[in-house]
């Protein structure tokens, strides 16, 4: 009996302790997800190249939810509920439905929801196969004519993805990724004997993976292009958290940068910037290029994640009133029996004397499409990705990082790599209208000292199997040392043919390449010294 009695008390202290536990797992679990900072500002105020983002948009959080904290500004503009709000948007899968927050994904579509091309909010992962369902693929296809020109009959990011009744305009089944191995001229080694691998991407797609015809809109007609002068190339998507800062950068000295490199000899995009001004601005606006690896977004309001959460999800709202399609998809399917048989039993509001054939078409390129995200979730989610901050720097004390600083500069990365900004007003504008210039719903960042690393101009690498016309904007540096901790991966470049930041650096190696100078310096230092640059990218 005592026995029992002992053994009984001893399983309820046992059960106090697992309890006790468990819900401390439960409230670090529960915990705000800024408050695991470092480093902490503490007794000794840390100086301003700590604050990658300036004052108003820097996170101290170096944990897994690094890249999801809302800035300073948010927080002082009492917008963290619409933050959170906004945050589901970009969190949550869409469906098919008629009804609910999340409805209206489709006809067709890129991804099903962000977070698979955007992995906890990071860039997307090398991938061996081409799976839009699968979350780390932040893959999207560039297809082309022989001249670089995108097909016409694809939308300029491809959609592989299709609800009831319709088919997807490529069947991803039977894309083929391959991974070649490159050898530079040095024989991916050092000097000193030390040794990197080098693998680029190759992408085919057979004829009868596409469900409509290859064909190229030039001058106003359309002509048919050859499959065998397909060409195929991936991109990946990049970290999105400060975009908004670089948003707030002015116009005007964005436009100084260019005019600085112009004169000092720098190749620059001529279709972008020459002789001194702006070759060309964004759409009708009087607004600078300044977003995606190819300069094809303007401001933020009308950019990046306002155009993708329409164009990836086919999600319309008042601002976008249509689907993100293909005249000649539309074409195509609007006479596919198979598309014809099921389409009222999707959409039976749809019919109308014109016929099965006409109310399909109508329903694909419709212009008035009602909105199937309403503009108080839009203006959030516009909230949660102009509020989305930078993770603080890292160990910027350490010797070996301010060496590797010294030595970054010394070389001549800081010259494209640019350190630091300062804001402008950021009255923002917003080109479609939805928000009013400076709009007092949106989170501001003011006269910020910010540290992206990035001049915000396009250069050219020459690297094997390049990108689109090979000329890709500086990609930012800032907050991506924590990118193995949040999403799983150090992937890096425009399709993620780097694995660290040495094979990076050395893919800008080519006799080429604008920063051929800065990888031969490179090459030419001891591995501390190269190991110290390391250690400072990663820190910043």
């Amino acid at each position: 009996m005592l026995l029992a009695l002992h053994q009984i008390i001893k399983l309820k202290i046992m059960k106090k302790i697992l309890l006790y536990i468990a819900a401390l797992a439960l409230a670090v679990v529960a915990c705000d997800k800024n408050e695991t900072p470092s480093p902490k500002p503490g007794k000794k105020e840390l100086s301003d190249e700590w604050y990658a983002g300036g004052r108003l948009g820097t996170a101290f959080n170096s944990s897994a939810s690094a890249y999801e904290q809302p800035t300073p500004a948010v927080e002082n503009a009492d917008m963290v509920q619409a933050f959170k709000n906004g945050e589901q948007f970009f969190e949550r899968d869409y469906n098919q439905n008629k009804t609910g927050a999340f409805k209206g994904l489709g006809p067709l579509m890129v991804r099903r929801g962000c977070l698979y091309c955007h992995p906890n909010y990071g860039h997307g992962r090398r991938q061996t196969e081409y799976r839009a369902d699968k979350v780390g693929n932040g893959y999207l296809l560039v297809i082309t004519d022989e001249t670089d020109t995108y097909l016409s009959s694809l939308t300029g990011m491809p959609q592989t993805l299709s609800v009831e009744p319709f088919k997807a305009p490529i069947d991803e089944s039977k894309i083929v990724i391959e991974w070649p191995e490159y050898t530079d001229e040095w024989g991916n080694k050092f000097p000193d004997g030390e040794t990197y691998t080098l693998i680029y991407p190759e992408v085919a797609i057979p004829e009868d993976a596409y469900y409509v015809p290859l064909e190229v809109t030039k001058n106003g007609e359309t002509t048919t292009v050859d499959h065998s002068n397909v060409r195929i190339r991936l991109e990946s998507t990049i970290g999105i958290y400060g975009t908004g800062l670089l948003d707030a950068i002015d116009d005007d000295d964005l436009k100084a940068q260019y005019a600085a490199e112009e004169k000092a000899g720098v190749k620059l995009n001529p279709s972008i910037f020459a002789n001194g001004e702006w070759v060309k601005l964004y759409g009708k606006t009087t607004h600078p290029l300044r977003f995606t690896y190819a300069l094809s977004r303007g401001p933020l309001q009308d950019a990046a994640g306002a155009n993708a959460i329409w164009n990836i999800t086919n999600v319309t709202r008042s601002t976008k009133p249509s689907h993100y399609m293909a005249a000649t998809y539309a074409k195509v399917a609007s006479q596919d029996m198979d598309v014809q048989a099921k389409f009222y039993d999707y959409f039976p509001e749809r019919k109308t004397s014109a016929g099965v054939e006409q109310d399909i078409y109508d329903y694909l390129m419709g212009k008035n499409i009602e909105p199937e995200m309403s503009d108080s979730d839009y203006a959030d989610f516009m909230v949660w990705h102009r509020g989305l901050a930078v993770p603080a720097a890292r160990d910027l004390d350490d010797e070996d990082v301010q060496r590797g600083k010294a030595l970054f500069t010394q070389i001549g990365c800081a010259y494209c790599h640019r350190p630091s900004w300062t804001t402008g007003e950021d009255n923002f504008t917003d080109p479609t209208g939805f928000f009013k210039d400076g709009d007092s719903r949106l989170p501001r960042y003011p006269h910020q000292t910010i540290w992206p690393y990035t001049d915000m101009v396009q250069h050219r690498l020459h690297m094997k199997n390049d990108i689109r016309t090979g000329w890709c904007r500086t990609t930012p540096l800032w907050g991506r040392g924590l990118s193995t901790l949040v999403n799983g991966g150090e992937d890096r470049l425009h399709d993620c043919r780097a694995n660290t930041v040495i094979e990076a650096i050395m893919w800008h190696g080519d006799p080429q390449s604008d920063a051929r100078k800065s990888v031969e310096a490179f090459r030419e230092l001891s591995k501390e010294d190269r190991d110290a640059i390391v250690k400072f990218i990663e820190s910043i």
